[in-house]
């Protein structure tokens, strides 16, 4: 009865703690391996000792997730290429059941955009960030999971609010569906012109694929040059339906809340996912998350 009731209690945490594991680590099954773990230590925990559930399982999976950001910078030292965080990737119609990353992403604070200045920051930074500006914790519980004093704790935050203030505002969901669908027309025309013309004069690129596959290892920029990298793709991956490579289709998807596509592949290829960042009403910026590794969070049914 007990051991029902402690689960039923951390159910009714999950998708909190999921939602704040994802915005801290950038990946999807990192955030659903903090959650679990953050449960097992729950089950082994003295309960007497804990007088606020949320507050306390909120701390634990920070923890978790600092040293996860930790590991994750040492990988990044060797990774090929760009880093992007994972996409979580679902139907464009929300499921009558939506999961919990399904329903939080739909925030703007979840928005591949946003998450993509967080992964800029350094873990503490990133933890002091989230946990205080997205979640009101108070600047000593921060010091405490980080190590260091509620001022340290308190800088760090500054900083990462400074870093991320150039982070691309959100726009209403049907201005960034304009704008997609424009781009995407424009590529289908085959004519350059009209595709520069939907893209923003600052545009970028971002692909990922730790050189598993092939994308743009080193940042993109200019609409010029994006237009007609995207030509080539558009000749490889046939966004008419009349591809290069036959085995390669897409169809669009909800990546991170907004319109995107999934480029899905037979023969073994791996899929791709590609988001969008709008502003003044023109692509802004693409990402183009190719590596497998980081596509756990296609959700499509």
């Amino acid at each position: 009865m007990v051991a029902a009731l402690l689960a039923g209690l951390f159910e009714s945490h999950r998708a909190h703690l999921l939602a704040v594991a994802y915005r801290l680590t950038g990946s999807v099954g990192d955030a659903e391996d903090a959650v679990q773990e953050s449960w097992l230590r729950l089950a082994g925990a003295h309960q007497s000792e804990i007088d606020d559930p949320r507050a306390w399982l909120t701390t634990v999976v920070s923890r978790i997730c600092l040293d996860r950001l930790r590991s994750a910078a040492v990988r990044r030292e060797s990774y090929v290429g760009q880093w992007l965080p994972e996409p979580v990737v679902t139907a464009r119609t929300p499921s009558s059941t939506p999961d919990p990353l399904e329903a939080v992403v739909r925030k703007q604070e979840y928005r591949l955009a946003a998450m993509v200045v967080l992964d800029r920051l350094t873990p503490p930074q990133r933890v002091a960030f989230v946990l205080h500006d997205g979640l009101s914790v108070p600047f000593d519980e921060i010091a405490a999971i980080l190590d260091v004093s509620a001022e340290a704790a308190r800088q760090l935050a500054v900083r990462a609010r400074k870093a991320v203030a150039d982070t691309p505002p959100p726009v209403p969901d049907a201005e960034h569906e304009a704008a997609v669908q424009r781009f995407l027309t424009a590529l289908r025309s085959g004519d350059v012109r009209a595709v520069t013309a939907a893209l923003h004069p600052d545009s970028v690129v971002i692909g990922d694929a730790d050189g598993t596959t092939s994308t743009a290892v080193n940042i993109l920029r200019g609409a010029d040059r994006i237009a007609r990298f995207y030509l080539g793709l558009v000749r490889k991956y046939g966004l008419d339906g009349s591809a290069v490579d036959p085995a390669y289709n897409y169809e669009f998807a909800s990546v991170n809340g907004q319109l995107g596509m999934v480029v899905t592949a037979d023969y073994g290829h791996p899929p791709r996912v590609m988001g969008f960042t709008i502003r003044d009403g023109l692509v802004w910026g693409t990402y183009d998350l190719a590596n497998p590794a980081k596509l756990t969070g296609i959700r499509l049914g």
